[in-house]
């Protein structure tokens, strides 16, 4: 049995990013053979990124990236399960990579994106793989926005758990920047209200019309109420209607308007939006670890 020293641990870990002890395990069993070991880990790395395939991945970050001509650009969403992992430079770098794909390569579909190869020669779902091993935590790309426009593309990101990408015409650099912070901010549906489905109207309609009922007033006040109430509800979904945030006295429509601008659509990405995450009892949790051990 060969010795297994403490600096063929360190360049096993720097080779792979793993943990100490999976280092010295993999250095073990394969009798100190350095590529034999580096094959085993990554082995395992499939197997334990299979594992953690089951976990709620609820975090996470959105990466972003503009082409240089600015004429395409593309927003992703990467999930993880802590925020501690959300936070990882790795991973963060990973979202930025995948982005600038998506831009590249002019995808949408996540399964495309996977099956991309890197320059290093590994494709972006070894390369998740690698991270789920690396990370400990599941890992999962979850969404890709992509815009290309004869217009200019604008992004903003706050923080890293809300991005946004405006494809706008007119204005200048500033207004674009301006328009996705608001978005961020004001969360509108859609642009305006005439890409407001009917369905969601007519929803929203029979809500109202509900509302208004118990008021006890003639039949032809409670339908001026009701779209009194349907105009005030498309200011509020839509990109056009809403208060410019930096300056609530006027609308963005308003301000477009002002600087002979048009938002030709935009993309917003939540991290986490629309998953259920689970619920941890901690208490339940280790209690229940403790009946396993027994």
């Amino acid at each position: 049995m060969a010795e297994i020293t403490a600096s063929m641990v360190k360049e096993l870990r720097e080779m792979t990013g793993l943990g100490m002890m999976e280092c010295k395990k993999a250095l073990t069993e394969t009798n100190g053979d350095m590529k034999a070991a580096e094959d085993l880990l990554r082995i395992k790395s499939g197997a334990k990124a299979s594992k953690a395939a089951g976990r709620i991945a609820a975090e996470g970050v959105v990466g972003a990236y503009v082409a240089a001509d600015g004429s395409s650009g593309a927003l992703v969403e990467v999930n993880c399960e802590t925020d501690f992992v959300a936070k990882n430079d790795d991973f963060i770098s990973f979202a930025k990579t995948l982005a600038e794909l998506a831009t590249n390569k002019n995808l949408t579909d996540v399964s495309a994106l996977s099956d991309v190869t890197l320059p290093s020669g590994e494709t972006v779902e070894d390369s998740r793989k690698a991270l789920v091993m690396k990370l400990g935590e599941n890992i999962s790309i979850r969404r890709c926005g992509r815009h290309a426009t004869a217009g200019q593309l604008a992004y903003y990101l706050h923080g890293t758990k809300i991005g946004v990408m405006v494809d706008y015409s007119g204005g200048d650099e500033t207004l674009g920047k301006d328009i996705a912070m608001h978005i961020a901010a004001s969360k509108p549906m859609c642009v305006s209200k005439e890409q407001v489905s009917a369905d969601v109207l007519e929803h929203e309609r029979q809500i109202f019309t509900a509302q208004a009922a118990d008021s006890g007033k003639p039949a032809n006040i409670i339908e001026k109420m009701v779209e009194g109430r349907i105009t005030k509800y498309l200011a509020e979904i839509t990109l056009l209607g809403q208060p410019f945030v930096k300056d609530p006295e006027q609308t963005v429509e308003q301000l477009l308007k002002k600087k002979s601008a048009k938002v030709n659509g935009f993309t917003m990405f939540i991290v986490g939006e629309g998953i259920e995450k689970k619920t941890e009892n901690f208490a339940e949790e280790v209690k229940a670890q403790m009946g396993q051990s027994k």
